[in-house]
């Protein structure tokens, strides 16, 4: 491709950049990583969070590097190499890698579903509901990307893929002859603007909770960030119920319709004659004149919320409430969202991704409430993320699961057993007890009414302790906080992991560990 083509066919002209060298040179292919560079390659350069790329600019220009775009360019550059400088090279990669993949996010109607709790369900939902009305649509969720007949998985913790693979997949869906495309978006990717060049048709907002303030620093500026997706959005898709659903409405352009959701308080779309039981849960549905009464293994009342988001998020391609009870009847099960996993030992055990106090608290608040005998949660927090977090999920955990066993959840560089100590504060103020793993039974069994706590570092280790050492027919056990996810990283580095594959491991006597160096 050509250097002048691919500026001419930027999408947002008040993109600026300067331009040194010559302007009509051929590139073959954008990159962001030096490792990935080959001789006639454009490389972005971007200051992230650990590596300033900027730095590593000769690097790529020894390797062959043809075209360099940055926020700023060393002066003893190869004056035979092209020279762009933009004032944020974020938004210049997305820009770039919407151009290079011919805009593809144009050609559909993109709906997008943030939100601190609840973003991976609600987009299936749509994605769901959309499929079912016969429209062609896209999916680009943290658990995979769906196209056409194919899924893909977009990465290790990725919920909005870095805007190159971003592009590619939207391209993809055109190819595919796709109407519509629905995008989960966190506020990272939208601070960082991997979904600039995205004109989002519709914006779902499912709530604001406590999470990434070690990146946000504040909930205002994580809730601002939230904001820029509901910019000149056609329709907009607020949650009543959730106290930042008025800042939220305050800032929606005069020409965006807004529907809202709710339970609690009056709404557009409403759910009440809720009705619970061990696997499905039904309530009526209403929207203006139109009410209906659907049923859903979906369980649980932020499941509720998730299903009005989804329902008023199609309301305006012409999925009525009506449809909505017929689509929910075969909706499936979601990969590591409330997953069961099967034995023979009379024990419920579910897998899922439950790692946001809000998260971790309705999946426990949830499972107590069907559980006959003791609950048991497996959790950790991720090291290098929200630090503040960690004693909040301890003592939610504490006080809600009769035992919970503290383990590893991506400790990345931090230590182990550091991360469990901040999480035992928190369980320690909701007046939890240590339980010692040697006198774990006859402590546990006979402590009628006691609120217990183990530590094990080793997540393996932690989660056949819980099923085979400390549930008993009647009990329950939560493994939390990896859900879908198939690594975990130590060290930096990804080893393949699956809660799921651990459970049922140890259903079958053995345990499942990480091989690392420590």
């Amino acid at each position: 491709m050509k250097l002048d083509l691919l500026l001419k066919n930027i999408a947002d002209k008040s993109f600026d950049f300067v331009i040194t060298g010559e302007k009509n040179v051929a590139f073959k292919k954008i990159v962001d990583d030096t490792r990935k560079i080959e001789k006639g390659d454009l490389f972005v350069a971007i200051k992230g969070l650990h590596i300033d790329a900027h730095l590593l600019i000769p690097e790529a220009v020894k390797k062959g590097a043809s075209i360099i775009v940055g926020e700023y360019i060393p002066k003893d550059v190869n004056k035979n190499v092209t020279r762009i400088e933009v004032s944020n090279s974020r938004r210049a990669l997305a820009l770039l890698a919407s151009s290079y993949f011919n805009n593809p996010a144009q050609k559909m109607k993109v709906i997008g579903v943030t939100g601190t709790d609840g973003k991976t369900t609600t987009a299936n939902l749509i994605y769901w509901f959309l499929l079912k009305k016969g429209l062609r649509v896209g999916l680009l969720s943290t658990i995979s990307a769906k196209i056409g007949n194919q899924e893909y998985e977009t990465g290790f913790h990725v919920t909005n893929p870095e805007p190159l693979l971003l592009y590619e997949f939207l391209a993809e869906m055109v190819e595919n002859k796709a109407e519509y495309v629905v995008i989960e978006v966190t506020s990272h990717g939208l601070d960082q603007e991997r979904v600039a060049g995205i004109k989002f048709d519709t914006g779902v907002l499912t709530n604001l909770t406590h999470e990434h303030l070690d990146y946000h620093k504040s909930m205002e500026s994580y809730r601002k960030s939230k904001a820029n997706l509901f910019k000149n959005v056609k329709y907009a898709v607020l949650n009543n119920d959730d106290k930042s659903s008025a800042f939220f409405e305050n800032i929606l352009n005069k020409e965006t319709r807004l529907i809202s959701y709710g339970v609690k308080t009056k709404s557009d779309l409403m759910a009440d004659k809720i009705n619970f039981e061990d696997k499905y849960m039904d309530f009526r549905l209403r929207y203006g004149t139109s009410e209906n009464i659907v049923k859903t293994t979906l369980l649980g009342a932020y499941n509720v919320h998730n299903i009005l988001a989804a329902t008023a998020a199609c309301l305006p391609y012409g999925v009525g409430v009506d449809d909505i009870a017929n689509y929910l009847l075969d909706f499936p099960l979601l990969s590591g969202r409330l997953e069961k996993v099967n034995n023979d030992k009379g024990i419920d055990i579910y897998v899922d991704f439950a790692h946001t106090p809000n998260a971790l608290e309705n999946v426990l608040t949830l499972i107590k409430k069907q559980t006959k005998g003791k609950l048991t949660a497996v959790i950790g927090c991720a090291g290098e993320r929200d630090s503040n977090k960690r004693p909040l999920m301890g003592k939610i955990s504490a006080e809600r699961a009769d035992y919970t066993v503290f383990t590893a959840e991506d400790p990345r560089s931090e230590n182990v057993d550091d991360i469990i100590d901040q999480m035992v504060v928190g369980a320690n103020k909701a007046a939890s007890s240590e339980l010692k793993s040697d006198n774990y039974h006859t402590t546990a069994r006979g402590s009628k009414g006691y609120k217990l706590f183990l530590r094990i570092p080793e997540r393996g280790e932690a989660i056949s302790f819980a099923i085979n050492k400390l549930a008993e027919p009647g009990d329950s056990v939560v493994i939390c906080g990896k859900g879908h996810e198939k690594s975990m990283n130590y060290r930096g580095v990804e080893y393949p992991w699956s809660d799921r594959e651990a459970a049922e491991m140890a259903l079958a006597g053995s345990v499942k560990n990480i091989s690392r160096v420590e």
